[in-house]
């Protein structure tokens, strides 16, 4: 099952949970806080452009395999 590690990264980039919820606006916080935890069984391709985009990272870099 792939899983986001969009902790890790924001750990690595010294970075906060709130501070990525503000890159990815206007979504709502429920939305975000499902997908920043794992707890979504889907997620559109435009959030995972957002979210590779306001951390500079590659697609590879945001998942993880558990």
């Amino acid at each position: 099952m792939l899983q986001l590690r969009i902790d890790e990264i924001l750990e690595e980039q010294e970075h906060s949970k709130y501070w990525l919820y503000k890159k990815m606006e206007p979504m709502s916080y429920q939305n975000f806080n499902k997908i920043y935890n794992n707890e979504t069984s889907s997620i559109k391709f435009e959030t995972l452009e957002k979210l590779k985009n306001a951390l500079n990272v590659t697609y590879d870099d945001l998942f993880k395999e558990s």
